[in-house]
């Protein structure tokens, strides 16, 4: 993570890529083909998964090769301007294989859908079909209606709609590490973002699907699972038939309680919710990771009240002392923004001290893009000249990149176990896995008898800032 342009980078992103395409190809038994390219965060990519498997069921296979696909779908996200600048890129280049194609048919799923619908679909007529994130169940009935010549919509929020009942099917799966979608929508009403107004409000999904999901993927082979939500520490369902209430600190427990060969994470935390509840049973589970994604966003609380984030400095400083005196050896993450509405120099100095305060493992680090319909556009002026924000930016990012070398550089000559995900990116002659604390180790494999979803221990040799390299003992 070296660049600017890597460092802004939406949460998970750096783990799997701006877009995805399906997994390997099915037996050509399909009557039609469909390929999938996911934007932005994790949650993206879970509904991807999501919809691969409602299309499954109408009888479309996956494709690698976007030429031959009969259905073009891309869910996209609104957080940042880059990513809808990336969209509108793709959709051009779709266009032109439609001149080739003509029957073929391009939807665009996610975020974007609500905000941009009608521009896309009447005015620059790049899309044949629009689906907001509750809407997928739809899908099948939109297709249908594009494909006789109708403009496909259905953009309309839910205030219930989970999914539950709908097993993913894992897209570009090392089948490892799976994600699973715990919650939707977000009651939070940050300035800066447009989740509340394209994903709509909170709701928990019912905590026995949950489980039971897990637990199929740990029986089909997979070894970690990502609990995922907007705020998955505002986790709440209520078992009426049980008159039982599942907290977030619950869930976790229950799912912990699988197996101890299942590793559990979870993203993203609002430093507001996580509890003590949350953090006791994170230290009681040795399979519950100790890493913690915790944006920080800004390190001014004059810039905090701004971004309505409904926190202090000083709090969150607070919050940082109680993760570590619970946990001393989890690592933390942070989102950063640079140049938000209003920011000073002394806003952005306070920015980095609150970095090297929490000495964060690593960050996911922007300057601030205005996004229309959030409340930071509607009652802000953004007055952060762009140079500015990008030097703040690179003050961040070079910051961030110190700590990050040195706190890797503290792990030579530690132990630690590693759950094997596959092959190093670089040579097919080393493991690569992740620790408990989220950080990338390299280890050679040598004439040890190991596999994807073994774990093993590593001992820490060497060090970069973005990786470890150690050798089994």
């Amino acid at each position: 993570m070296k660049t600017l342009e890597l460092q802004e980078k939406t949460h998970d992103e750096a783990r799997q890529g701006e877009a995805f395409a399906p997994f390997a190809e099915e037996p050509n038994v399909f009557k039609k083909k469909f390929y999938i390219e996911s934007y932005g965060c994790a949650m993206n990519f879970s509904d991807s998964e999501i919809v691969a498997s409602l299309l499954y069921n109408e009888g479309f296979g996956a494709t690698q090769n976007v030429e031959e696909a009969d259905l073009i779908l891309l869910n996209t996200c609104s957080i940042r301007e880059k990513a809808e600048l990336t969209v509108r890129k793709r959709l051009t280049e779709f266009r032109k294989l439609k001149l080739v194609r003509r029957s073929m048919l391009v939807g665009m799923l996610g975020c974007m859908a609500e905000r941009l619908k009608g521009k896309l679909l009447e005015e620059e007529k790049l899309v044949d079909l629009v689906v907001g994130p509750d809407a997928y169940r739809s899908l099948p009935q939109l297709i249908k209606e594009a494909e006789t010549g109708q403009k496909g919509v259905n953009v309309l929020l839910s205030r219930d709609e989970t999914y539950a009942d709908i097993s993913p099917v894992r897209l570009n799966s090392n089948g490892i590490t799976a994600f699973v979608s715990i919650m939707r929508g977000c009651n939070n009403m940050c300035s800066f973002c447009v989740v509340p107004f394209t994903r709509g409000r909170e709701r928990s999904r019912d905590a026995d699907s949950i489980v039971n999901e897990c637990r199929d993927l740990f029986t089909q082979g997979f070894r970690e699972v990502t609990l995922l939500g907007q705020n998955v520490d505002s986790y709440y369902w209520m078992d009426e038939q049980k008159d039982l209430t599942i907290t977030f600190a619950k869930l976790l427990e229950m799912v912990a309680s699988i197996d101890p060969l299942l590793r559990v994470r979870f993203s993203t935390s609002h430093p507001k919710d996580i509890t003590d509840e949350v953090l006791f049973t994170m230290a009681k589970y040795n399979n519950i990771c100790k890493y913690i994604h915790l944006p920080v966003q800004s390190g001014s609380t004059r810039v905090l009240q701004l971004m309505n984030r409904t926190y202090t400095r000083e709090w969150y400083m607070a919050k940082v002392d109680r993760i570590k005196e619970i946990m001393p050896d989890c690592s933390i993450s942070a989102d950063i923004i640079a140049g938000f509405c209003t920011e000073t120099e002394e806003d952005h100095q306070d920015t980095l001290s609150i970095m090297e305060y929490s000495k964060y493992d690593m960050s996911y680090m922007f300057f601030y893009s205005e996004r229309p319909g959030t409340l930071a556009a509607r009652r802000f002026t953004d007055d952060v000249p762009l140079d500015v924000k990008k030097r703040r930016l690179d003050e961040i990012v070079k910051l961030q990149n110190r700590m990050s070398q040195q706190s890797n550089l503290l792990d030579i000559g530690k132990t630690f176990e590693v759950l094997i995900e596959g092959n190093s990116k670089k040579s097919d002659s080393d493991w690569a896995g992740r620790t408990s604390q989220n950080k990338v180790l390299v280890f050679p494999k040598n004439i040890t008898p190991l596999a994807k979803g073994d774990y093993v221990h590593v001992k820490v040799t060497a060090a970069t800032g973005a990786t470890l390299i150690g050798e089994i003992v």
